[in-house]
């Protein structure tokens, strides 16, 4: 154990102030538990920090992510049998808000969803849960077919001038940058299906149509917006935090794919 005393919720809300977070902000957070090393109070003690700087006025917002409620027919990590496939798409318990724990998206992120007064968004596959004033504007209208667009908690904070924390991870968990995918001329969509809960609590297969997320470039798209000097960048706890605009975070990222992806058809 190389820390000298535990992490503790003062100490990370003084880590919190260092950085830039401040009273009233709207922080969409992604975070990793470990990196932050050993806090009294654990992943409590975390978002009661980051609720403690933000005030009463301020909001929090974590993905809560379901990817395994999904089509099987696509699974690869690990695939299972095609015989399988009608009987997870009838038989999977429909996502339900209240319901239906987020999947790897981390102990900090759950907490917040579990946390009392949190709200949370009712999209089967990439839900997000807030807390604060601003809870029902974000997590309000998140429209099936537009996941990750303007008509979901991402486009929401994006209006509301909100930032973006990334507490002990990279960029490639930095979901707004799918916020400028979707703001792409032609991007990618393909079929999509989950199981939704339906009042009399069966599930229901449901389908539509979507853009296709890619991440493959988003460390090297963070690493180019961080060399603008956008971002902020400094310790909370054990962990590498970057804290940014989400704004300028999704206006760089939309200009930069126009220019350095292929568009659909196109010869690389």
């Amino acid at each position: 154990m190389d820390q000298p005393l535990p992490q503790t919720t003062q100490s990370l809300a003084a880590d919190l102030h260092a950085l830039g977070v401040t009273a009233g902000d709207i922080v969409l957070l992604h975070s990793s538990m470990k990196s932050i090393g050993f806090v009294a109070g654990g992943p409590q003690a975390v978002v009661q920090a980051l609720l403690d700087v933000l005030g009463p006025e301020g909001t929090l917002v974590v993905p809560t992510h379901t990817p395994a409620n999904s089509d099987p027919a696509g699974w690869q990590n690990p695939p299972v049998p095609e015989a399988w496939w009608p009987v997870i798409r009838e038989q999977a318990p429909g996502f339900d808000p209240s319901r239906t724990p987020s999947q790897w998206m981390g102990v900090i992120a759950e907490s917040v969803r579990n946390w009392p007064g949190t709200l949370r968004s009712d999209h089967p596959h990439v839900s997000f849960a807030a807390h604060g004033p601003h809870a029902v504007d974000i997590i309000g209208g998140h429209q099936l077919d537009d996941a990750l667009g303007d008509h979901s908690p991402l486009g929401a904070v994006y209006r509301l001038d909100g930032k973006v924390l990334l507490l002990g991870c990279g960029h490639g968990s930095n979901t707004s940058l799918h916020l400028a995918e979707y703001r792409q001329a032609s991007p990618p969509r393909a079929l999509a299906g989950a199981s939704v809960r339906r009042p009399d609590g069966a599930g229901q297969w449901t389908t539509w149509v979507d853009v296709v997320p890619d991440t493959d470039d988003f460390e090297r798209l963070g690493a180019d917006f961080e060399a603008t000097g956008a971002a902020a960048i400094g310790k909370v706890g054990c962990a590498t935090a970057r804290l940014m605009s989400q704004r300028a975070l999704v206006d760089f990222a939309t200009d930069w794919m126009a220019a350095h992806r292929v568009a659909a058809g196109e010869a690389p």
